[in-house]
């Protein structure tokens, strides 16, 4: 069974009963969870799921009707925005020949969450156009349900009106993508100038997603989704992200990798620094230095293979056999 990647981000990152509970649901198909990444101040947390098809189609509409008896929308705080108990549904292609298996599960999971769940359903990403979730995420659920009910929009499936307890579902097809979080020293503004810097709508770095988000008493975050990881290298992205902040003179704290990344990112930022070459074998890719060097390119505290998507696929795989 060749597998797809899924990775649910769901509008709970406090309760860790309630994201076990989803969690659980989302593999009873027979998918296996490889990563859950909680986020107290996003209150979200990011699932990664690997699986045939049908594992997902079933797993992904299990785990959002779990969601649905979980999570209530009107009580939600958080700094991440949303607009759903399950905010975005991709499936991912882990190759270019899968992407018709992934539009395929994509379709699925979209109709029945509309028939079945009776979820307003938005679509994006291969699979809507080539839109991204910030299109519908704008002004948030709030702003969202006026564009519905004002005919600005309209759901590909489920119902034509949100239900503010649940809110609606964004599910899609896409590439690869790293998520990637750094603290800064300072100020909202600059944190919302550093994410402009980079963010590739305002003409700062291709591929590059960004915003920038407050967490606490003078602690700023540039939050990031790097969508396009051989257009700008993640350890690029971080050092301009470094830069940006450090001209507007705010310190730089921890970095956070939310979920899995893919090995191509390690091996550029191996190299970068020397370690590794044009020809290293998947052995040193995944080597204590590598991985050392990436975590210090990443301002990790550490970098575990486990982190590494490639890791779990090849793990996952020998295990059905």
């Amino acid at each position: 069974m060749t597998l797809l990647e899924s990775v649910p981000n769901v509008s709970e990152g406090r309760v860790s009963a309630a994201v076990d509970a989803i969690a659980a649901a989302f593999a009873v198909a027979g998918a296996t969870v490889v990563d859950v990444h909680s986020d107290a101040d996003h209150n979200r947390s990011v699932i990664t799921l690997l699986g045939g098809e049908r594992q997902l189609e079933d797993g992904l509409v299990a785990g959002i009707a779990e969601a649905r008896q979980r999570i209530d929308l009107r009580r939600h705080v958080g700094v991440h925005p949303r607009v759903g108990v399950v905010d975005v549904l991709p499936v991912v292609p882990l190759t270019a020949d899968d992407l018709p298996r992934a539009l395929s599960v994509a379709e699925a999971v979209a109709r029945r969450v509309g028939a079945e769940l009776d979820v307003p359903v938005f679509l994006y990403g291969e699979l809507g156009a080539g839109r991204r979730p910030a299109f519908f995420r704008r002004g948030g659920l709030e702003e969202l349900g006026r564009r519905v009910d004002e005919f600005e929009l309209r759901p590909a499936h489920g119902p034509p009106s949100l239900d503010p307890r649940s809110g609606a579902a964004l599910v899609g097809v896409r590439s690869l993508l790293v998520a990637y979080n750094l603290e800064l020293v300072g100020s909202l503004e600059t944190a919302r100038q550093v994410a402009e810097s980079v963010r590739e709508s305002s003409g700062g770095l291709p591929g590059v997603q960004a915003l920038g988000l407050a967490i606490g008493d003078r602690v700023v975050q540039v939050s990031t989704n790097l969508v396009d990881v051989d257009a700008t290298p993640l350890h690029v992205l971080v050092e301009r992200i470094v830069a940006e902040a450090a001209m507007r003179g705010a310190a730089v704290g921890a970095g956070e990798l939310v979920g899995l990344l893919p090995a191509r990112c390690v091996v550029a930022a191996a190299r970068a620094v020397g370690v590794g070459s044009t020809d290293a074998g998947r052995g040193e890719l995944l080597s204590p230095a590598a991985l050392d060097a990436a975590a210090r390119a990443f301002r990790l505290d550490r970098l575990a293979v486990d982190r590494v998507l490639e890791w779990h696929v090849e793990r996952v795989t020998a295990e059905r056999r």
